[in-house]
């Protein structure tokens, strides 16, 4: 029986601007009861997903990216109308989106297994044989709302490229985009039972958790939720990107106007909400007054407000909770000694971008992620300071240095604690194909298009004995 989900709610959610708070859709909200007849559906896409050869999973791929990037706009309109973004960020969205599910496709078609030389071991010279790469099954994708399409297409992309099943339980905040990817996929061919669509709070999450035919959870969110889920799942596979606190080293010989306005782009794009996002920014001493007196000033620039607006630098974040929830970070941080340099005023859900110096280092503000427009200068004397203080924290996704000596660059991407070190870029770079993850506390696996496939397919050995 294949229930619609508008038939299992029992309530809808409402989502609207996180700018001016305008209704943009409704979405059924499921609660836990329904999670039998969810994965009721989702089973049946689990064999659906397998039986279709590698070439149709590819070419539905491929069809759903050109029909995205035919309808680029309306899909960036959607992103900037649930999520905040501007309208330069959302379209930035939309072409990443394209990228993702083109090298999904392309993973369909060249990752499915190996060789294995059985004979280049004593006793298996009468062998042969390879292995092939085949699916897990049911994968529950739990997606954010700070990247609301191209996040979701992260973890669609691949689930169909190994041919998966996949239940997808998009943010409550900003859920459109991702019911639209769906949308997408399935004009483009994809068997609708592939993927079902699960919208609802934390007790429909939890359900699905805890189910024992979902083989894997794919979690892009907070660190609480993620521990929640660890201590939930069971028996399954688990796949998180929880988060983090970049730090950015900037050495007295970088160029200093391109380091400043790329670490600008680095701390306040998409209102911060970025969790490859510069929080911390370590300054050579010889150096520091000149940097904090242009990176200020060109703080001071950058315009919140309406985000489709073209003067806009920076939307709204998500919620009024979530300015308000920041503005109470940066007053703690001021209370224990910090120093504001500009910023911290609020208008509604709108955060303007805020600048400090002389942060304890025991604070919120330095060892936590933010998620907000927000940054912290901190001078240091020599590489050995900032490298310790740059692993400070429990975690750490990504990390940049800016210098133009290569021995320095490279010392310092081997000593920093963090999934990737960008050298002479800010920490917010990321090329959809790499492998992304954290250090430490930060992540379990890894995303980008090829390590997800991976993550999200099982070898299986076939094995030859050539008797006689």
């Amino acid at each position: 029986m294949n229930l619609s989900r508008l038939a299992l709610a029992a309530d809808s959610i409402d989502v609207c601007s996180p700018f001016d708070g305008r209704l943009i859709g409704t979405v059924p909200r499921l609660e836990a009861c329904a999670v039998p007849y969810l994965l009721q559906q989702a089973r049946q896409g689990v064999s659906d997903c397998a039986a279709l050869p590698r070439y149709q999973r590819a070419r539905i791929l491929e069809r759903a990216a050109l029909n995205i990037e035919r309808d680029a706009e309306h899909f960036a309109r959607l992103i900037v109308d649930e999520a905040g973004k501007t309208l330069k960020q959302a379209q930035k969205e939309v072409k990443r989106c394209i990228n993702t599910l083109k090298l999904s496709a392309e993973e369909a078609k060249r990752n499915a297994g190996e060789v294995l030389p059985f004979d280049a071991y004593e006793g298996s010279e009468n062998r042969q044989g390879w292995f092939s790469r085949e699916p897990l099954g049911l994968i529950l994708a739990i997606t954010p709302y700070n990247d609301p399409l191209n996040l979701v297409a992260h973890k669609l992309g691949p689930a169909i490229a190994g041919g998966n099943g996949v239940i997808l339980k998009p943010s409550e905040l900003a859920p459109l985009s991702a019911i639209k990817l769906v949308d997408y996929l399935r004009d483009a061919g994809l068997p609708t039972s592939v993927v079902t669509l699960a919208t609802g709070g934390a007790d429909l999450g939890k359900a699905l958790v805890e189910a024992r035919e979902v083989r894997m959870v794919s979690f892009t969110g907070g660190f609480v939720t993620g521990e929640q889920i660890a201590r939930s799942a069971g028996l399954k596979k688990l796949a998180m990107d929880l988060g983090g606190n970049a730090p950015v080293i900037v050495m007295a010989d970088c160029d200093l106007a391109a380091t400043v306005e790329s670490c600008v782009s680095g701390a306040f794009w998409a209102a911060g909400q970025n969790c490859i996002g510069t929080q911390r920014l370590l300054v050579q001493a010889s150096i520091y007054e000149a940097f904090r007196e242009a990176f200020v000033r060109l703080a001071r620039e950058q315009v919140s407000g309406d985000p489709l607006a073209s003067s806009t630098d920076i939307g709204p974040m998500i919620s009024l909770q979530a300015a308000q929830n920041a503005q109470k970070v940066v007053d703690e941080a001021l209370q224990q000694g910090a120093r504001l340099l500009c910023g911290h005023q609020r208008r509604g859900s709108c955060y303007a971008a805020t600048v400090l110096e002389n942060v304890d280092h025991g604070s919120r503000l330095w060892q936590d992620e933010v998620f907000a427009p927000v940054v912290v200068l901190q001078p240091f004397d020599d590489l050995d300071q900032a490298i310790a203080l740059a692993n400070q924290p429990e975690y750490s996704l990504h990390a940049g240095i800016f210098t133009n000596d290569l021995r320095i660059a490279m010392d310092a991407a081997r000593r920093i604690e963090a999934g990737g070190v960008m050298i002479n870029d800010s920490s917010d770079y990321r090329f959809d194909a790499m492998p992304f993850g954290g250090f430490k506390y930060g992540s379990l696996g890894r995303e980008g298009v090829r390590f997800a496939y991976e993550e999200m397919t099982q070898p299986k050995v076939v094995c030859l004995n050539r008797l006689g």
